[in-house]
């Protein structure tokens, strides 16, 4: 069955290659102040970009530009970015690598800084790897600073907080509505200084534009997927000869629930996956006169990854690892029975979906020793499914 694995990777690297790419409308302005109206590639970065491709027109050919030419780009009801020169804090929140120095390391860089608020006062977000950053500024306001939080080591070797970033909201948001008590409790998280921005902007009478509320996505999706397996089994004994049996192929039901988490970033196209399955393979022999019986609750837990094709159609590669789960099953002889033992194995998906809702998915799966437990058996199970599914939500 290699061949088949060799097929698999094969197409899924063609639909990669072939896959549309998303450019949707929006803006940059250049280092002139020239405003130009264009098409964006819509990447979804997870880090904080330094470049981005864009086109004149859905027709055109795309072109890259840069953080030393474009000081701000926008993505129409999506994300905005601007381009600032900063004093921005890289120190490790690793146990292992934390500074014994309190204050932050402050180091001048040019970055852009994604919009998480914009209104009276400014929220900004950068993230590079593990790290990640808060800034903010007031509107019309050149000077944008960081939210100082920062992990480090005592004396004691006990991890410290600096949690400057606190005082630093209580002098810039002064309002009525904020409150000490309230800013204490205020966490550096995306969440919480959203919701601070936003309280602040209201209360001195400022429209708040909340980027974020833009990205509201599915994180969970939970789909039932009946299928249909085309399984073989050829047992093999290297001392006694005469119980090597070739089942051949059947074909048997399978009905799985699945799970998926889907990834923050990427605009979605990256998801964990997790599909408890039940799945049963019979077969008899005359020669030798032996039977199978085989049942178990698979565990596939593996990676999915999207190609768009429109917005209401994708395709999809997966790979998992799968925990066979044996239920009460065996292979008879006609003197004797062997016990069929959990094993694992690897399996290779490659799907459509449409509208979210419905999907197929064929996949293939490696070879499974269902006799591992035995010092003279060996035995090769081999499984290709079609899958159907239903996304419940």
């Amino acid at each position: 069955m290699n061949k088949h694995l060799f097929f698999f990777i094969t197409l899924a690297l063609s639909f990669n290659c072939y896959a549309q790419i998303s450019y949707e409308r929006g803006y940059f302005i250049e280092n002139s102040g020239k405003k130009v109206d264009c098409f964006i590639e819509n990447v979804d970065w997870k880090n904080n970009p330094t470049e981005f491709k864009y086109k004149l027109s859905e027709s055109s050919e795309s072109i890259k530009v840069g953080i030393t030419t474009v000081k701000e780009f926008s993505i129409q009801n999506y994300s905005k970015h601007i381009r600032a020169n900063v004093k921005i804090d890289r120190s490790s929140s690793n146990l292992n690598q934390l500074s014994s120095t309190r204050n932050p390391i402050f180091k001048e860089e040019t970055l852009f800084l994604k919009i998480l608020v914009e209104g009276t006062s400014n929220l900004y977000y950068y993230e590079d790897g593990n790290l990640i950053r808060y800034f903010y500024g007031k509107d019309g306001q050149q000077n944008i600073e960081q939210l100082i939080f920062k992990y480090y080591l005592k004396d004691n070797n006990i991890r410290g907080e600096n949690n400057s970033f606190r005082q630093q909201l209580l002098n810039n948001l002064e309002c009525t509505a904020i409150t000490p008590k309230g800013i204490e409790k205020t966490k550096y998280s995306k969440e919480n200084l959203i919701r601070l921005f936003i309280q602040y902007n209201q209360c001195m009478g400022s429209e708040s534009f909340n980027y974020q509320e833009m990205q509201k996505r599915t994180l969970f999706s939970l789909s039932v997927r009946p299928g249909l397996n085309v399984s073989s089994l050829n047992v093999t004994n290297q001392v006694n000869t005469f119980r090597n049996v070739d089942f051949g192929n059947r074909l048997g039901f399978r009905f799985g629930v699945e799970g998926e988490f889907f990834l923050p970033f990427n605009k979605s196209k990256w998801s964990i996956i997790v599909e408890p399955t039940y799945q049963q393979f019979k077969a008899e022999q005359e020669s030798p006169d032996s039977m199978v019986d085989y049942k178990s609750i698979e565990i596939p837990l593996g990676i999915r990854h999207y190609f768009f094709l429109s917005e209401s159609s994708k395709l999809f590669i997966n790979g998992s690892y799968i925990l066979d789960n044996v239920l009460d099953s065996k292979i008879s002889y006609s003197s004797a029975d062997v016990e069929i033992t959990k094993s694992t194995n690897l399996g290779f998906g490659l799907g459509y979906k449409k509208n979210d809702k419905y999907s197929l998915e064929l996949r293939y799966h490696t070879s499974r020793n269902l006799l591992g437990s035995f010092a003279f058996y060996d035995s090769d199970f081999n499984t290709i499914s079609m899958i159907f599914g239903y996304s419940l939500f």
